[in-house]
C-alpha cells in the first residue's frame, strides 16, 4: 500500500469516527433538543484549540467495520479563554453513549492527564448507562473513574455537565466532582428509573419529576446550576471556569477591576430599620462586588443562604451570606450542607471567602432536630475552622448565638470581622432573652405587654449592638455601610500573603 493509499485510509477512518452514529442518529439527537458530543465540544472550546486523544480507540480489531466509532465518547483538551481544559463528552449517537471498558479507559486517561498537568476537567454526560454485554468489565470501568474523581478532588476543578440521561452507578461520578450542571427538559439523573421504582414500591413518577433539572436544583440539592438550553449551559461553564484556578497550586485568574453598577448610597437603606423585616442580601452583595456580578451556586436550593463567586478589585472570591427574606436567614440542615461544601471548595482552590452575616439562629423545630441539624450545622463550623484562605466577615444585622459563631466569627479564625452600625451581636435575640431573663417581671407587671415591649427595647439598646463585641476585640471595626467595598478590598490586600500552619495529620473526620 502506497503512502497516498495509507493517507486515504487514515482520512476515511477519521471521517468514520467523527461521524459518530451516522446522520440518522445525529438527526434524532437534534430532534430531542440535544447537540452531538462534537458540537458541544466545538462550542465549549476556543475555536480551533481542541486536540482529540485516543481517536481510534476501539474494542474490536476490524477497523473497516467499526461498530462503535470512538467507543461512544470523545476525549481531549483545548483552551477556554486561553486556559487549558480537558474534556470527555459521551456520544449518545454511538451505542447510546453506553460505557464499556474502552470507553471508561478513555475517560480515565483524560483524568490522569489533567491531574498530571494541573488542568480542570469538564465531563459532558449523555449516556444510557453501562454496556450490559460487557458485564463486570463495564462495572470496573465505573469504579476506575470514581477512584480518579476522588484522587483529583481538591487538586483540579472537576465540572460535570448532565446533557442527557445519567442513571444507575453512572451518577456517582458527577456526585464526586465539584459542580453539576443540568439542562431543563433534557437532563435526568437517578439511581433507579421510574419503571424499577414502580415495580418495587408501586410509586408512579415520570423521569423528569424523578431526576430532572428542576428536581435536583430545587429539591435534592444534587445539582448546582440549571440552564434552559445547552447554549446557556455552555456559557455557564465558561463563566464558572473564569473564577477558578487551574489547580490547587495556582491562583485564580485576575481581571481588570470594574466598579459596581449599583450606587453605594443604597446601602444605607437596604437593611430595614425594623429588625423583623426581611430584605434581599443579594442587593448588598451586588452593590459591593466588581461589576455588580455574582455567579450564584445552587440558587434554587436552600434559598435561606446565598453562595457564589464574585470579584473584588479583579480577584476571585467566594461569597457566603444569609438570606433574610427566606426563613429569616436561619441556618437549617440543607443550607448548612450547601455552605459547608462551598467553603471547602474555595479553601481547596485558594479562593478567599467573604461572609455577609445576618442570622437569627438555627432553625427551630422537631423536623430539624430529627433531620440532624446538630451534625449538619457542625459541618459549617468544621469547614470554616479548617479553611486557611483569607476569611473576611461583614455583620450586617443579626448575629445571634451559635449561628453567629457558625457564620465565620473571629472564634473560627476569621481574619477580619467588620460590623455595620445596624449589627446586633448577642447570645440570643432580644425577644427570647427577655422571655427568659425577665419572665417574672413581665408576669407581675400591671401591663405585661407594655412591660415586655419596654424590656425588649432596653435589651436591644444595651446588648444587641456591635460595640460590646468590638470592645472585646471580636469585631475589628464598625464601618459605614458605604465603605464596605473599600474595607473588603483593603482586607483582601492585607491578607493576600497569609500563611497558616496546622497540625500534621492524615485528614480530619468531618461530620457528615
Amino acid at each position: 500500500m502506497s503512502m497516498q493509499e495509507k493517507l486515504d485510509q487514515l482520512s476515511q477512518l477519521r471521517q468514520t469516527v467523527e461521524a459518530g452514529g451516522a446522520q440518522k442518529r445525529i438527526d434524532k439527537q437534534h430532534e430531542s433538543g440535544k447537540k452531538t458530543a462534537r458540537e458541544r465540544i466545538n462550542e465549549l472550546f476556543d475555536p480551533g484549540s481542541f486536540k482529540e486523544i485516543d481517536v481510534f480507540a476501539a474494542s474490536e480489531d476490524n477497523f473497516e467495520e467499526l461498530k462503535n466509532p470512538g467507543e461512544g465518547v470523545t476525549t481531549g483538551y483545548g483552551t477556554i479563554d486561553g486556559r487549558k481544559v480537558y474534556v470527555y463528552a459521551q456520544d449518545f449517537t454511538v451505542a447510546g453513549g453506553s460505557l464499556g471498558s474502552v470507553h471508561a479507559a478513555k475517560i480515565c486517561k483524560v483524568l490522569d492527564m489533567a491531574i498530571k498537568v494541573g488542568a480542570p476537567v469538564v465531563g459532558l454526560s449523555d449516556s444510557g448507562g453501562a454496556r450490559i454485554q460487557e458485564g463486570v468489565d463495564a462495572l470496573n470501568g465505573y469504579g476506575e473513574i470514581f477512584f480518579r474523581n476522588t484522587i483529583a478532588s481538591g487538586v483540579i476543578p472537576q465540572i460535570s455537565v448532565i446533557m442527557g440521561p445519567c442513571a444507575g452507578g453512572a451518577v456517582y461520578s458527577p456526585a464526586l466532582t465539584d459542580f453539576i450542571m443540568m439542562v431543563s427538559g433534557t437532563s435526568q439523573m437517578f439511581i433507579t428509573g421510574p419503571q424499577v421504582i414502580k415495580a418495587i414500591t408501586g410509586e408512579e413518577v415520570s423521569m423528569e419529576a424523578l431526576g430532572g433539572a428542576s428536581t435536583h436544583n430545587q429539591v435534592s440539592g444534587v445539582a448546582h446550576f440549571m440552564s434552559s438550553n445547552e447554549e446557556e449551559c455552555i456559557a455557564t461553564i465558561r463563566a464558572l471556569l473564569s473564577y477558578l484556578p487551574s489547580n490547587n497550586l495556582d491562583e485564580p485568574p485576575v481581571f481588570t477591576p470594574v466598579e459596581p453598577v449599583m450606587d453605594k448610597e443604597t446601602l444605607l437603606s437596604i437593611c430595614p430599620i425594623d429588625p423583623n423585616k426581611g430584605y434581599d442580601i443579594r442587593d448588598v452583595i451586588l452593590t459591593v462586588v466588581d461589576g455588580s456580578n455574582l455567579l450564584e451556586v445552587q440558587p434554587y436550593y436552600a434559598m435561606n443562604g446565598v453562595v457564589g463567586f464574585a470579584r473584588f478589585n479583579g480577584h476571585s472570591v467566594g461569597i457566603v451570606a444569609n438570606q433574610p427574606k427566606v426563613l429569616a436567614g436561619c441556618l437549617d440542615v440543607n443550607v448548612s450542607d450547601k455552605i459547608a461544601r462551598f467553603i471547602r471548595f474555595c479553601d481547596a482552590f485558594n479562593i478567599p471567602i467573604i461572609t455577609f452575616m445576618d442570622v437569627p439562629g438555627f432553625l427551630p423545630g422537631v423536623q430539624q432536630e430529627y433531620g440532624g441539624i446538630i451534625r449538619h450545622g457542625a459541618k459549617m463550623l468544621y469547614a470554616y475552622s479548617e479553611a486557611t484562605v483569607p476569611k473576611i466577615t461583614i455583620i450586617i444585622r443579626k448575629a445571634y448565638g451559635g449561628a453567629y459563631l457558625a457564620m465565620c466569627s473571629s472564634s473560627l479564625r476569621a481574619d477580619a470581622v467588620y460590623a455595620w452600625p445596624t449589627a446586633e451581636i448577642a447570645v440570643m435575640g432580644p425577644e427570647g432573652a427577655v422571655n427568659i431573663i425577665s419572665r417574672k417581671e413581665i408576669t407581675e407587671a400591671e401591663n405585661p405587654v407594655e412591660m415586655r415591649k419596654k424590656l425588649v427595647q432596653d435589651y436591644r439598646d444595651r446588648f444587641a449592638n456591635p460595640y460590646i463585641a468590638s470592645a472585646r476585640g471580636f469585631v475589628q471595626d464598625v464601618i459605614d455601610p458605604r465603605d464596605t467595598r473599600a474595607t473588603i478590598i483593603d482586607a483582601l490586600e492585607n491578607f493576600s500573603t497569609k500563611r497558616e500552619t496546622r497540625p500534621r495529620k492524615k485528614h480530619g473526620n468531618m461530620p457528615c
